[in-house]
């Protein structure tokens, strides 16, 4: 595995709704299970999981950051901030 570091270019750092796509190997067990849950939960998909899951990650490790709690409740009961 090899690993890829970022800079971050201040001007897009500070964008609202950056959005970044990567590329993520799954476990098997963890991608049926997403599956199972999207057909019972239609408001949600894939994406809404993993951000979801990610946010909700980082704030249980200390990382406080207002955007990124605004991402997480946002997530999780389906709010859309705007500012």
């Amino acid at each position: 595995m090899h690993k890829q570091i970022y800079d971050l270019n201040p001007d897009v750092k500070n964008q609202k709704d950056e959005i970044i796509s990567f590329k993520c190997e799954l476990n098997e067990n963890l991608q049926k299970a997403m599956n199972k849950f999207v057909e019972k939960h239609p408001n949600w998909d894939q994406y809404r999981i993993i951000q979801a899951a990610i946010a909700g990650f980082l704030i249980q490790k200390g990382f406080q950051n207002r955007d990124l709690t605004r991402l997480y409740i946002g997530n999780m009961f389906s709010m859309n901030f705007e500012n």
